[in-house]
Formats: structure tokens, sequence, C-alpha cells
């Protein structure tokens, strides 16, 4: 299996699979000397691991981090960082009906006809377990990136949305609330609409926004490494993701170039940010700005026709723990992903000008 590295100098390889022994990875090309803040990492973890709140998926994984290299005295050495976390809370025989059928908008179809054989546990290697290890290398990817913040949150779930026209979005509220949305008032709506959706047997999608602040000009390496596609291969690479946006976006389609244009400061700042913090592929010291829109989660309590191994139509209905809504525990996830595109792009950078 291929496509299994994220980066190019600072690089991510993950494996493992939903229901095996443990899932980690291999970070290649972290600077040495970076202080190492083992608290971060957990913090980033514990925010992405089921079971924190009633919400998400009951299943209980501690998620705790052990690292094999890499790290001595506290700080990086520049040598690969080898990682695991052991998976303690399996429950495969919730997975044993659906052995020899395909549920409906997952992987289970394309991985069977791709490889001739697939691990129908949790979804195996295509089951969103995987993003901890991810979680793992962006929080180490963080550290190095200081004073960058990365600020990512919820701002839709299903029809309810935080309002474009909030511009000023307080950061300190985004862990208050388990859906992570930093609009109390609709922090609340969207909590209340979640549950409403379990207790229907079903799912729903979400949109989560992103702002990097503290971004200095010059990260992205056009032509094809642009720092937006970048972003956008990341942010699509995560499970269930089904768009992405920055700065304007789509919206920006409706608008004249006098309108969308970014006019310039004395200072060389810009008076609008249309341009997301991105112009020419490279970043132009602006705030980054980009959504992540997610999907419902295929798994539905619900009965379903779907298709078995042999061709016919069967009925099928979900078990086991899933998330109603997925997008409160893909926060961290989001930040991750911006981390190592961030990180991968400081390194390429220092190889521009002697």
């Amino acid at each position: 299996m291929a496509g299994n590295s994220f980066g190019q100098l600072f690089r991510i390889t993950s494996f493992g699979e939903s229901h095996g022994p443990a899932i980690g990875g291999v970070i290649d090309g972290c600077p040495s000397g970076i202080e190492f803040d083992m608290d971060a990492i957990q913090n980033d973890l514990n925010r992405r691991k089921p079971g924190q709140s009633s919400l998400v998926t009951q299943r209980k994984e501690p998620d705790e981090v052990v690292f094999f290299s890499g790290i001595f005295e506290g700080k990086t050495t520049g040598t690969p960082i080898g990682f695991a976390i052991h998976n303690t809370n399996q429950k495969s025989k919730d997975y044993s009906h659906i052995k020899d059928s395909y549920r409906p908008s997952h992987a289970d179809r394309v991985y069977d006809e791709k490889y001739g054989i697939r691990d129908y546990r949790g979804g195996g290697r295509s089951s969103a377990r995987e993003t901890a290890s991810r979680v793992v290398a962006g929080a180490i990817a963080k550290q190095m990136l200081q004073p960058i913040r990365i600020q990512a949150y919820v701002s839709a779930v299903g029809p309810i949305a935080m309002s474009d026209d909030n511009k000023e979005v307080d950061f300190t509220l985004i862990e208050k609330n388990p859906v992570r949305c930093p609009d109390s008032q609709k922090a609340e709506e969207m909590e209340a609409y979640i549950r409403e959706i379990r207790k229907e047997g079903n799912t729903v999608g979400g949109v989560v926004s992103c702002v990097i602040t503290n971004v200095p000009i010059g990260l992205g390496e056009p032509v094809f490494d642009k720092l937006h596609a970048q972003l956008g291969k990341a942010m699509l690479s995560i499970n269930a993701v089904k768009g992405f946006e920055y700065g304007s976006g789509f919206g920006g389609a409706k608008l004249k170039g006098s309108e969308h244009n970014d006019l310039f400061n004395p200072d060389g700042s810009t008076q609008t940010n249309h341009s997301g913090g991105i112009q020419g592929g490279i970043s132009n010291g602006m705030d980054i700005n980009f959504k992540v829109a997610f999907k419902p989660v295929a798994t539905i309590m619900q009965t379903q026709t779907t298709l078995n191994k042999k061709g016919e139509m069967v009925e099928m209905q979900g078990k086991g723990r899933h998330d109603p809504c997925v997008v409160p525990r893909a926060v961290p996830i989001v930040e991750a992903m911006a981390a190592l595109v961030l990180a991968d792009f400081t390194l390429l950078n220092r190889s521009t000008r002697l």
C-alpha cells in the first residue's frame, strides 16, 4: 500500500489499523533541539480521542502515546521520531455482520476490489482512528512553528452555522463546550441538534474553520506546491472531508475585481483579506483562514439496503460505537494537518535564498 507518508522535509509515515494492536508513526526531518512538550501532545490527543463526551463515540481509548526514538533529555535529536498508540478497547465482534457485505458510503468495496482483501474490523486502515498518528506529528510540528498559532473550531453543524459576519472569534471559548464552537448560543443549538440526530439513529456533517496567525511572508513553493494547494491536499486527506475553501472561497466568485482586491496599507498589510493570507501560492503575512466541510458519518443505526460479496442486495443496520457528528473531534486533526504543511514549508523556505 502506497500513500502512507505526508510531507517532503518534515515527513510523517503512519501505520496501523483501527482494531489492530496499535497505531503509530515515524516522523522524519524534525530538526534537533526543539523543546519537547509531552503535555501539549497529550492534550491534542485528548481533544481527538473517543469517549470524551456524550456527543461522540463511546469507545474508551486512553490514547496515550509512547515514544521510542528521536527524543533525549526533553529535546528532539534530529533523528527519526518513532511512536505508537496502543488500541485497548476494540470490539471487533461489532463488525462481524459486515464481514461479507459492504457498508454504503464506506471504503469497504473499493478496498476489496483494489487489494483483494480487507480488514472489516472498524474499517481497518480506512478508519479515522489512523488520524491519531497525525495529531501526534502535528503537535510536534506546532512546537517547532512557534510563534505561529493554529486555531480550528466548529463553525457549522448541519444547518446551524455561525454568521460569516462574525469576524472576531473568541478562541478562548472553543474548549468550553463539547461541540468546540466559539459562539456559545450556536454551540447550544448544535449540541441539541446532534443529540436529536443521534436519537433518530442518524448522523450529520458540519464545517471546521481554521485561522493561522503570526505567519511570516514567503511560505509556499510555486507552481505545483502552492501553500493553499498543499493545505487543500492535507485537509482532503482527512476521513469524511468533502470540501476545502480558503479566503473568500466560492463566495469570491460572486464578486467584482474592485470588490475582491485586497488593497495595501503603507506597512504592507492589506485592508481586507479575501486572499486568505496567501497570494501566488505564497503566504503574504496576513492571517491564513480556511474552511473544511465534513460529510455525515456513513454508519447509521437505521436499516439500509446494500451489496454483499456475492452481488446480492441485502439489508444492513449499523452496530457498535460511532460518532453522530465527527466535527467536534476533527478540530485537532485539522490543526495537526495545517501544522504539518507549515512545518514542511518552513524548512523548505530556508533553501530559497543564500
